[in-house]
């Protein structure tokens, strides 16, 4: 319903341009018009106009009246709007040969919009001169009829060929085109003419609607972007017909001056991110999706220049197709690709292209005006509007397709998987319960195996307890020897070695030695106390004093390992052979320095404690500590 709605509302605006056209008769030849009530309108172009160019911006209309001045005013066929110099002022010159008992009433209409200052001079009853100034910038409500275009009656009350003096300065290249047409024909053009851009913008806003509601309920951007986009075409195509100066801003009429170059680069703006997001060609195609980044980037820059330094980047340029058809181009190279979704797409910025060509052909003139052709803009937009809709709806159309075959392939998927679910199931059920009797018959047999372990494992533990103890009295013997031995000082190295083999048997022996008869802090003298917070370190239960294993002995603050630190204290007093200084040094691995300043420090021991025949618990004790003060 929607398309059908769409597909009427386009016949009928290209209707209402097709009676305009028929309606719209051109003459050729002389300037001076003859009014006739057998015609009801005639169009002259410039190029079938007198007209003079003030390259000087000096003359007036007392200057160019006078007689000598007259044969300035000439005729030139070639002439058109593509050469039209903005810095100049051009003076055209329309002679009406009036017909005073006609029974219509006349005006004369100029099409072009955009011109900024249009001055006519027109002859009155009293032979003088009238001057009417019309023009966008103007306010709009100073017109003497409240059109887009611009009119003035024509007095034809007397005989004869009265002289029509226009001046005509514009920012930007004028089209100076001026119709001598009847009121009865005016209104029925008028009337028709908005009739069309009432369908036109009509057609906008239904659709820009449209796509604004289908955004607030999927949350896709592309669609937000179509919706500027359209908004962006509408305001566009509505300051170049001049309904926008009209209706929108009537008294501001310095934005005539920029509103065509702010809403054509917004249709850029918009059409170049619609495009990336519904083309999707970051991941389609990377080098696209590049180009049109740096296409919309230079035409930003552009766009910047023109608002801040130079209008005149504002008109219609040969650049401006480019654009366009760099995203005509990317939409045909991605629907080859095989994205389907891009058939509409193609078609209709295929015609949005050709619209755009045509326009900056008939703006650089090498179109002739026609009424066909200057609204070929304007039919390319709807036209590329309606095909972008039904783009948007058959996306949808084969996203939904897509999701449901996917769905169906997923449902069969599904099915199949179950069924073999169903089937390994039952396979495994199948091998479980083999298994399980399986397992059932293992566990017996190991059942019995542990029963015979555990019978086994007693018979060990109890011929392990017999060897245990056999073992302990052996290494009791040899210890006891060994004791006797370091007592009685005959203890070789290896001997030694097998008592204290490493730092761990050294400590355990000084704890032995200092806590094995009881603990006495040797800070508050209390007899109680609790694991340090190291190994072989105790805590005073009262004072909090942490004493270690080797303070208040000859190893404490020893750098070098403790098991050789008690070779050398022990070889000092032993009673076999004694070693030199450097055959100690070699056989403990140590510097002699370090052995010398150890042992001096255990002789000083030894002689401080006075003892004569030291023992080996004899050497271990300082003979004096200091602990707070007290010795």
């Amino acid at each position: 319903m929607k398309h059908t709605i769409l597909t009427l509302s386009l016949l009928i605006f290209t209707a209402m341009v097709g009676i305009h056209i028929a309606h719209a008769q051109r003459i050729s030849g002389s300037s001076t018009l003859k009014i006739d009530d057998s015609l009801d309108e005639r169009i002259f172009s410039i190029a079938q106009l007198e007209f003079f160019e003030d390259t000087t911006n000096t003359l007036e209309f007392g200057d160019i009246v006078q007689p000598d001045f007259q044969d300035n005013f000439k005729i030139r066929p070639s002439f058109n709007k593509n050469k039209f110099n903005i810095d100049n002022t051009y003076w055209v010159k329309l002679s009406i040969d009036k017909t005073p008992n006609s029974t219509k009433k006349w005006l004369m209409e100029f099409y072009d919009q955009t011109i900024d200052v249009v001055e006519v001079y027109a002859p009155n009853s009293e032979g003088e001169y009238d001057e009417i100034i019309m023009g966008d910038a103007i306010p709009f409500g100073s017109r003497n009829f409240r059109h887009k275009n611009f009119e003035l009656l024509i007095n034809n009350n007397s005989d004869g060929i009265s002289n029509y003096y226009v001046k005509i300065q514009s920012h930007q290249k004028a089209d100076i085109r001026i119709a001598i047409r009847s009121i009865n024909r005016f209104i029925f053009y008028a009337l028709n003419e908005y009739f069309a851009y009432g369908v036109f913008y009509g057609m906008i806003l239904i659709i820009g609607l449209y796509n604004l509601l289908v955004y607030t309920v999927i949350r896709e951007t592309k669609y937000l972007y179509y919706t500027f986009y359209l908004i962006s075409v509408g305001i566009y195509a509505l300051s170049v017909d001049g309904i926008a100066f009209q209706y929108l801003w009537p008294n501001f009429p310095k934005w005539n001056q920029i509103a065509n170059g702010v809403f054509s680069f917004s249709i850029v703006l918009w059409a170049i991110l619609f495009s990336i997001k519904f083309l999707n060609t970051r991941f389609r195609s990377p080098l696209i999706h590049k180009v049109l980044i740096i296409i919309l980037a230079i035409k930003s820059i552009i766009f910047l220049i023109a608002l801040l330094w130079d209008p005149k980047l504002f008109e219609i340029r040969y650049y401006d197709i480019i654009p366009f058809f760099f995203i005509f181009f990317a939409s045909v190279y991605i629907w080859t690709r095989g994205y389907k979704v891009a058939r509409f797409f193609v078609i209709a910025y295929g015609v949005l292209f050709v619209g755009v060509v045509v326009k900056v052909l008939v703006n650089a003139a090498i179109i002739p005006h026609m009424t066909l052709v200057y609204y070929s803009l304007h039919l390319a937009f709807l036209v590329e509007m309606l095909l972008l809709t039904f783009a948007l709806g058959d996306r949808i159309q084969i996203l939904k397709d897509n999701r449901d075959r996917a769905m169906r392939r997923t449902i069969r998927q599904m099915e199949d998987n179950f069924a073999l679910k169903e089937k390994v199931n039952r396979e495994l059920e199948v091998k479980v319960s083999e298994r399980t009797k399986e397992l059932a018959h293992k566990n017996k047999l190991l059942e019995d195996y542990n029963q015979q372990l555990t019978e086994k494992d007693e018979e060990i533990k109890r011929i392990n307890s017999l060897l245990d103890r056999d073992n302990w009295k052996l290494k009791s013997s040899i210890k006891e020897s060994f004791q006797a031995r370091l007592s009685n000082k005959l203890l070789s190295f290896e001997e030694f070695q097998r008592i204290f083999p490493d730092q761990s048997a050294c400590l355990r022996y000084l704890e032995e030695f200092k806590w094995g008869k009881g603990y006495e802090c040797r800070h508050c003298g209390n007899s109680k106390s609790s694991k340090g917070p190291k190994l072989f370190t105790r805590r005073c239960s009262k004072c909090g004093h942490i004493d270690s294993v080797t303070a208040g002995t000859i190893f404490h603050g020893v750098k070098f390992p403790l098991e050789k630190a008690f070779f050398i204290a022990y070889e000092l007093i032993a009673n076999t052979e004694k070693r030199t200084l450097e055959e100690l040094a070699e056989l403990l691995e140590l510097r002699k320095n370090t052995v010398w300043n150890f042992r001096k420090k255990t002789r000083q021991n030894i002689e401080a404690h006075n003892i004569k025949n030291p023992h080996w618990d004899d050497i271990l004790i300082i003979v004096e500590e200091k602990v707070n003060g007290k010795k």
